[in-house]
């Protein structure tokens, strides 16, 4: 399969560069270079989908891995992934295809094959896709692609993603979207100029996504780092739903996290009882 898929939100530049805008970072990328992504490549003046149809991840989950425990809860989802992450985050706990992806093994997979996998687990208990593993919304043309076809299998789509996206794609992928959970990392500017990104640009995501499909919010707890913050995104989440489910999952020592212990079980529990003064459903997990 020929990976040279064009790529979608770029513009070329006066100087033969490509400014990529499908997400905050608005790469500039040179010829024969990938934006920060790993996976948008600029091959002679044009903007390629270098991942496209790339897999490296997939099987069938119980929807509540996903952390969605209110979306056609007790069912399946056939849950697919790629490579490469528009974050760099040091506590990454999918680092092996996010981070250190090189020699990571790839299948060639079509929009077409990955909706006859999904039909095909039905009797299964699967409801759809879910693009989830590495950040899928990086492999934006796939995901558009896949989606799509699955919507008219009459099957669903669901996103676990760190939100970090343009307005104008986001909303034109998220009529085929069903349900989503995001990843808010943190509530201060601090821990996304760290990851590189901007929390302005993810609180917007779970805003323009909450309108228009089922939404979940995850915060990864990293000992006395992002722990003030999780009252502050219960406090964000409450003015926007009250009843959004937000989930809190312990962390492993993982990648280049120096903390040597899991998050302790108390504080799992601390953040938690704390979150439920502002939101009716608050859930710990990795535990």
């Amino acid at each position: 399969m020929d990976s040279k898929e064009p790529a979608k939100y770029w513009e070329s530049t006066e100087s033969k560069e490509i400014r990529c805008r499908l997400c905050p970072h608005h790469c500039k990328i040179k010829e024969n270079k990938t934006g920060k992504c790993g996976v948008r490549i600029n091959i002679d003046g044009e903007l390629f989908a270098d991942g496209y149809g790339k897999v490296t991840s997939i099987a069938l989950d119980p929807i509540e891995k996903k952390l969605l425990y209110y979306f056609y809860s007790g069912k399946k989802i056939v849950s697919i992934g790629g490579y490469g992450c528009n974050f760099h985050c040091r506590f990454c706990q999918n680092y092996s295809i996010s981070q250190e992806y090189h020699n990571v093994k790839i299948e060639y997979l079509t929009p077409e094959i990955i909706t006859n996998i999904a039909c095909q687990a039905v009797p299964d208990g699967n409801i759809g896709i879910a693009y989830t593993y590495n950040e899928p919304l990086i492999g934006y043309e796939f995901v558009s692609d896949c989606s799509r076809l699955v919507k008219q299998a009459g099957l669903m789509n669901v996103l676990v993603t760190n939100g970090f996206i343009n307005s104008e794609p986001l909303k034109e992928l998220l009529p085929q979207i069903d349900a989503m959970n995001v990843d808010i990392k943190g509530y201060h500017s601090r821990t996304y100029d760290e990851v590189g990104g901007t929390l302005g640009d993810v609180l917007r995501t779970v805003e323009m996504s909450y309108t228009s499909c089922h939404v979940e919010v995850t915060t990864l707890v990293l000992p006395e780092e992002n722990e003030d913050d999780v009252e502050e995104i219960a406090k964000w989440l409450s003015v926007l739903d009250a009843n959004i489910p937000y989930h809190l999952s312990r962390s492993f020592p993982r990648y280049k996290y120096k903390n040597n212990q899991a998050t302790p079980p108390e504080t799992m529990y601390k953040l938690r009882d704390i979150a439920k003064k502002y939101l009716k459903n608050v859930y710990i997990g990795n535990m």
